[in-house]
């Protein structure tokens, strides 16, 4: 870094004046700034990610965060408006991390990623501040995921289920559905307890504003915070993001509640993070990402957990969301983040623009909690669906070379048709459990096997009708039991019966 002979004049000038008062250790002089990033000169006791002050020549203060110790001067990123700062501006250290305002009075508030309103309601009242960095609990402190997070959406589950304290990665290419899931989830968390937070980080604005927009018709801004970094805001925002969305997530894990936090997307947080790094000069690694990008979502990630009763017992469930190029999940963020999570939700574009939404690809779609995170008459429903599914996969792609296939063959093929036409999903229309489990019921027991695929949406339409107002008992005990016993069985077998005859005439 070259620096001329007034610098180092007006350096030593500084340090002369600033001696007799002890500053030396504390304060620190911008000697080059640009693009987001200063330099400091002083400040030796400085700490990595201190919060600093930097003092502008109109008395404007910016903050900036230290992010690179070297020996002769300190990389800062800063959190506002760079272009005010000039070379010879002071830096104060404020010994402090930096911190978010946490609590209930950010439900149903639009905040940046230092915690500032950005929906003109006004300051946020709250009295308890979080770090946005926090080192994950141990593995003491967790217990095995055995609570679902129930999605709402009939694919998901019954074959990838989501329990609270998870993370599952919701990733496929661009346009594909993986925003529409991450917010018919939160939709679907209404009245069950589950306090909700939404990152959006390099987002358009206006994409944003919909979403916001979605979720206050839907009435679930009542108990979800929105944490935004979008497309204007510079990198160091953006790469601050998930992590004060986490922060603000614990909370309500650490009070013995349930939290769940979506991260759309990590794609972008990957990208901003690159760009500071390479900024601050650090030595770049593969796709020019830096060393420790693995670090960077590890660290994010590993925050979400399902805590034991002596801890609080609380949780955090994390969405986060990854964007591919032409399918390629073998590409290095994806990779990365896959390792990282507990399963994968993937979204294929073959299967969107073929009409099956969900885009959801079963096959390679997976939940390492699995069955431990589902009702017991939902595992009963869908331990059949997924293998009738994968034979279905299996002999759809044998069956276009052969022409004469055997009877056995072809109800299996029938019948695979039908459960996936039943497993589509018409986006914001969230299920109850109750109603996932009798039509994936009736899908698995093949009384679909002899109806047109046309009428199988109409079917499902009407069949929730007719036992909603005729046999409320039924629906009742199964939402109430969440377990299809014998009895239920033959109570839901002779519904089916009666309404098939119904559905026929």
């Amino acid at each position: 870094m070259r620096v001329n002979p007034d610098e180092i004049t007006k350096v030593i000038e500084e340090r002369i004046k600033s001696y007799e008062s002890g500053e030396i250790k504390e304060v620190g002089w911008v000697i080059q700034v640009g693009d987001g990033i200063a330099r400091a000169y002083g400040m030796k006791e400085i700490v990595a990610n201190e919060l600093v002050e930097i003092k502008t020549e109109n008395n404007d203060i910016v903050y900036g965060i230290a992010m690179n110790l070297e020996e002769d001067n300190v990389g800062i990123i800063t959190l506002g408006d760079y272009k005010k700062i000039k070379e010879g501006d002071r830096v104060i250290r404020t010994k402090k991390v930096i911190e978010i305002p946490v609590g209930e009075s950010l439900l149903g508030r639009v905040v940046n990623p230092l915690g500032l309103p950005l929906d003109g309601k006004g300051e946020i009242k709250t009295e308890t501040f979080y770090p946005i960095e926090r080192k994950a609990t141990g593995v003491i402190t967790r217990k095995p995921v055995d609570t679902p997070l129930q999605t709402g959406l009939k694919s998901i589950d019954s074959l990838i289920p989501i329990g609270r304290g998870q993370r599952e990665l919701i990733i496929g290419d661009r346009q594909t559905g993986k925003t529409a899931i991450a917010i018919d989830t939160i939709i679907n968390q209404k009245g069950t307890g589950v306090k909700c937070v939404y990152v959006a980080i390099g987002q358009k604005s206006s994409v944003v504003a919909r979403i916001i927009k979605k979720l206050e018709e839907a009435g679930a801004m009542d108990y979800t915070t929105v944490v935004v970094a979008s497309a204007a805001d510079s990198a160091s925002l953006q790469y601050l993001a998930p992590y004060a969305g986490a922060s603000i997530g614990e909370y309500f894990m650490f009070n013995k509640q349930d939290a769940l936090v979506v991260y759309d997307d990590l794609s972008k947080h990957a990208a901003a993070y690159r760009e500071v790094s390479l900024l601050l000069r650090r030595p770049p690694g593969r796709e020019a990402y830096p060393g420790d990008v693995f670090y960077l979502h590890s660290r994010l990630l590993e925050r979400a957990a399902n805590l034991e009763e002596n801890y609080g017992g609380g949780s955090l469930t994390a969405l986060p969301i990854i964007e591919t190029q032409a399918n390629d999940i073998s590409a290095y963020i994806p990779t990365n983040v896959i390792s990282i999570t507990d399963g994968q939700i993937y979204l294929e574009s073959s299967l969107f623009y073929a009409g099956f939404r969900p885009a959801v690809n079963v096959g390679l779609s997976v939940s390492r909690v699995g069955g431990s995170a589902q009702t017991k008459a939902m595992k009963k429903v869908a331990g059949s669906l997924k293998l009738e599914l994968a034979q279905y996969r299996e002999l759809e792609s044998f069956a276009q070379f052969a022409t004469d296939l055997d009877e056995s063959t072809k109800k299996q093929l029938i019948r695979g048709e039908k459960l996936q036409e039943l497993l589509k999903q018409p986006q914001y229309s969230p299920m109850t459990v109750s109603e996932q489990v009798v039509l994936l019921f009736a899908g698995s027991k093949g009384y679909l096997d002899d109806l047109p695929v046309t009428s199988i949406q109409k079917f499902e339409k009407e069949f929730l009708g007719f036992l909603k107002t005729q046999k409320t008992s039924l629906m009742n005990e199964l939402e109430e039991k969440k377990v299809l016993s014998d009895e239920l069985n033959k109570d839901l077998t002779q519904a089916l019966d009666e309404f098939k005859k119904m559905f026929k005439a």
